[in-house]
Order: C-alpha cells, then structure tokens, then sequence
C-alpha cells in the first residue's frame, strides 16, 4: 500500500524524515479490521512524531496519521476514531493513562489502508463528503469535546479562542457560532483573524489585545505565549480549557492569585470518545457545517502538505486524497 511515514526523526528538520512509498498491507486480527481509506487529514500531531516528540526511535518507520475515513469489510462508509484504548479498558478511553492514538504504537491513517480496532469505527453520514468527514477525528473531535463536554457554556453565551487559523481553532469557531455562541477570536495575522470572521467568529482581536468585556470561557491551545491572557480575559467563575500549548508548557506567570480569587476553573482535555465523534458528525450534518479545508493533495503529493504546515501557511485542515 502506499504511505506517508517516519523513517527516521530529526528536531530541526522534520521533513528529512518523511518518506511516501510503499508499505506492506495491515492484516486483520482478532477484533481488528482492515478500512480502505478514501481521504485522511493532517494534523501537527504528525509533524511532532517527525521531531521525535511522543514516538519513539525504536518504534519506525512508523505509518503517520490520526484522521482517517474509508469502507470497512462490510462495505460501510467510516470514520476512524483514533483513540486506541488499552486491553481491557472500559469507559471513557480518553482517561485510560495507557491509551494511544493511530501512528503512536500502531501504524496510522496516511495511507490507502489501516488497521483499527473494529469497535474504533464510527458511521459516516452520507451527507458528509469524504474530504470533509477526514477533518472530523482529530481537529474537530478536539474542538467538539472542548467545547460541548468541558466548557460549560451554553447558547447565548461567550467564548474566546486564542489563536484563528489552525485546525482546532477554525473548528471551535465553526462549531460554536453553530451551536449560537458568541466566539471572538485572537490572532497575530489580522488577515486569518478577517477568515476566522467569515467563518462565524463575532470579532476578531490581535494577539494580546484588551477585551471590550470578560468571557464565559477561552480555549486555549496555545499555552505560555497566550496563558496570562486567558486568564484576565475571563470573568469570574470562567473557565478556561485547554487542549494544548504550541508556544510552550511554562508561562511566565502561573497566574494562580487570580486563578483561585476569581474563582476560574482549568479543565485539560484531550481528543474525545467514540460516542463524541458520532456525535461530532451527526451534529455537522444538522447544521450544515461545512469544515474548512486549506487543501486537498494526493496522497503521493503528501510531502507537499507537510511542507506547508512545516511552514505555518496552514488555515484549516491539509486533505489527502488515497
């Protein structure tokens, strides 16, 4: 089968590593099926695998991708979720401390065929085109678990994402303004901060900026650059989620007189469930959501979507096409 995958690591120079050829085919076995892919997404997760973050040497070439949409065995349209649960486990697999995701301990989804657990499938609407439903795994699940599980806020009220162009953040503004949220955005380009706007997003601000007023919640992906930020942006009793930290695990200031005088709450989250991402599609369907993607390239022309991310020119979700 052809795939995109890590034959070797280097922090500088990810793309050094990055080899789209030939793999042999994933074998069924007990519990596991084998999904023909039709579409599969990048995410910077992929790109962090290449600098040697979160898998290990001893574990390439290693098959990249977390994103993934095919048929199964039975002739089913699919999503794959990519939450992969350990033996035995019950419940919620994003609280399993020893779960792992698609392209960490098994092969992942940038190629034309993967391996999953079969209880890891997830039906595809049929209104979702396939590029569109290879947005929702990763990106979207995220953005979904943040804020319709752990924020707390409801309809009428108001959320700051820190950060407009990645593929979380344009999915909590599509996701929110959907849900009748009033979403303001942060952002260092006032152009993706303009896109953000055409995506439903209320107002955009530049990074940093003082807020007209206090928000119910602020998702925060983005971490020590944007950390002091999030927290004066919220009013008391707000909370802030956080998903990630792209700038980094260690601000400046932890903020924390504020944290517990205003009473805020900080909730992690990770990924989401099985259940969440059928929701997460059921729920795109009805509102007629339609993700952004920045491109769609063929899987051949994998390196090509790398290099734009690499670069930092990605607004929405990189498609490949098997």
């Amino acid at each position: 089968m052809l795939a995109a995958y890590a034959a070797s690591q280097s922090a500088d120079d990810p793309l050094s590593g990055l080899e789209v050829a030939e793999r042999p085919d994933p074998q069924e076995r007990d519990g596991w099926v084998v999904v023909d892919l039709k579409t599969s997404a990048l995410n910077h997760h992929d790109v962090w695998s290449l600098r040697g973050v979160g898998l290990s040497a001893d574990r390439l070439p290693m098959v990249l991708g977390c994103d993934g949409a095919g048929i199964d065995p039975d002739g089913n349209e699919v999503l794959i979720h990519s939450v992969i649960p350990s033996d035995g486990w019950h419940g919620d697999e994003t609280l399993d401390p020893r779960r792992t995701l698609l392209s960490e301990l098994h092969d992942g989804t940038l190629a034309t065929k993967v391996a999953v657990p079969r209880a890891n499938l997830v039906a595809k609407p049929a209104e979702l085109s396939w590029e569109q439903a290879a947005c929702l795994p990763t990106a979207w699940l995220t953005a979904y678990r943040m804020l319709f599980t752990n924020s707390g806020v409801q309809p009428g009220g108001s959320v700051l994402v820190q950060g407009a162009a990645g593929g979380v953040a344009t999915a909590l503004v599509q996701l929110g303004a959907a849900a009748g949220m009033r979403m303001w955005v942060t952002s260092r380009d006032e152009a993706k901060g303009a896109q953000a706007v055409s995506l439903g997003a209320d107002r955009a601000f530049a990074s940093g900026e003082r807020l007209p007023e206090r928000v119910d919640a602020v998702m925060e992906t983005v971490g020590a650059a944007t950390w002091s930020h999030s927290v004066n942006a919220l009013r008391p009793g707000g909370t802030i989620v956080i998903s990630g930290a792209t700038s980094g695990d260690a601000p400046a200031k932890a903020e924390l007189t504020k944290i517990f005088f205003k009473q805020l709450r900080v909730v992690g989250s990770t990924m989401g469930t099985h259940e969440e991402l059928q929701k997460l599609a059921n729920f795109v369907v009805a509102q007629r959501i339609e993700p952004l993607i920045d491109s769609v390239v063929p899987l051949a022309d994998a390196r090509e979507g790398f290099a734009r991310m690499v670069e930092g020119q990605v607004t929405g979700k990189v498609v490949f096409t098997a």
